[in-house]
């Protein structure tokens, strides 16, 4: 950097100290930043850039000093010693830096939320990274703006009690209900809150999406208005413990013939398999070999076993059948592709199903018009 250093000693620099213009000034600051922050530098280069940063950070133009923040807002060469001074200054200089500084310590952060302006709160909010020590105290004394922004950031290391608290502050603000519950990761007790204060739509992401208690999911089944809308089988694909959720399910008589066929069309053969364990009271290996493996006669024992009506086994027959033959296509059982394939599949067997379940499964379908299926000759012959 020393041939760097003496050509823009002779230029740049001796513009951004000397010249009284403003404009100027900032020109030479700009283009001093640019260069620096593109530069491989060793300490006495770093040393000598940060003695340059500190005459841009007292100089009296506020052109100059925004110049200085916006160039190198994201930049580790930033002293945070200077980075500080910045704060100080408009938020016209400041902002930049509060966004994207990485000088700052979680202190040093803390200290610009608690000073209290609404719009230096957002930018802390906003960063790319919020660490907890600062995120707890944003949802704890924020503004509404400034925890809506921590909220939908999920690179806001927010704590469960931190979740908590803001819920407290402010569960009636349906943009900050709506921000929390569209996060990527959430505990389940911060869930089971959120589901009685989101409106329908964002209740129907949470349960979706989120792991939630047993009797969270049948409740807010219980409450939307068609049971198309009912999205147990989709919770339980994303339930952590399968088994201990189908035991919920039966506990509270919701574990029925309806529910069954509905997962097993839309290729949820776990659920389905554990299922029937439930019911029929038996471990759920066996009633996998019962399912997969027990030759023609097994799924009828295993099905009878469970108590499920006999006047809808050919659908079951159907369903498992189906899975069965798109498995062996090598279909990746896992995927949404799988199970969207596995529901065409299944509703173009036309089976015997009552007209709500066939309604519910109809509407899952992307695109029901290239199935080539009468939907409304379907519906009225179940």
């Amino acid at each position: 950097m020393t041939a760097y250093r003496a050509r823009l000693t002779e230029s740049d620099i001796r513009r951004l100290i000397k010249s009284d213009a403003e404009d100027d000034r900032a020109a030479a600051a700009h283009k001093l930043c640019r260069s620096i922050d593109r530069m491989q530098m060793d300490d006495a280069d770093r040393a000598a850039a940060q003695k340059i940063l500190t005459v841009m950070a007292n100089d009296t133009a506020e052109l100059v000093r925004r110049a200085l923040a916006v160039t190198l807002k994201a930049s580790d060469l930033m002293p945070r010693e200077v980075a500080r001074r910045l704060v100080a200054d408009t938020d016209s200089v400041a902002l930049p830096i509060i966004a994207c500084s990485p000088a700052f310590t979680d202190d040093d952060l803390i200290e610009i939320v608690r000073a209290g302006s609404a719009v230096r709160q957002n930018a802390v909010a906003s960063r790319d990274r919020v660490p907890r020590d600062v995120a707890t105290v944003l949802a704890a004394e924020g503004c509404r703006s400034a925890v809506r922004a921590l909220a939908a950031n999920d690179n806001a290391d927010l704590s469960e009690d931190a979740l908590g608290v803001v819920i407290d502050r402010f569960g009636q603000a349906s943009e900050i209900v709506s921000a929390i519950a569209y996060r990527q990761v959430l505990p389940l007790s911060v869930t089971e809150r959120l589901v009685a204060l989101a409106s329908d739509a964002v209740r129907e992401h949470l349960v979706t999406r989120h792991a939630v208690a047993p009797e969270t999911a049948i409740q807010f089944a219980r409450f939307t208005r068609e049971r198309a809308t009912i999205d147990l089988v989709d919770q339980a694909r994303v339930s952590r413990d399968l088994p201990a959720f189908v035991a919920g399910l039966n506990a509270r008589k919701v574990l029925n013939a309806s529910l069954l066929l509905r997962a097993l069309a839309r290729g949820q053969m776990a659920l389905f398999e554990h299922a029937l364990a439930e019911l029929a009271g038996t471990p759920h290996h066996r009633a996998w070999l019962m399912v997969h493996d027990a030759g023609p006669l097994g799924l009828k024992s295993i099905y009878d076993r469970a108590g499920l009506p006999p006047r809808l086994f050919q659908a079951f027959r159907a369903g498992v059948d189906t899975w069965r033959a798109l498995q062996a296509e090598g279909g990746d059982t896992a995927s949404d592709t799988f199970r969207q394939r596995m529901l065409e599949r299944f509703l173009s067997q036309r089976p015997n199903t009552s007209r709500d379940d066939l309604a519910y499964l109809m509407e899952r379908l992307d695109r029901p018009s290239d199935m080539g299926l009468d939907v409304d000759a379907a519906v009225s012959a179940a």
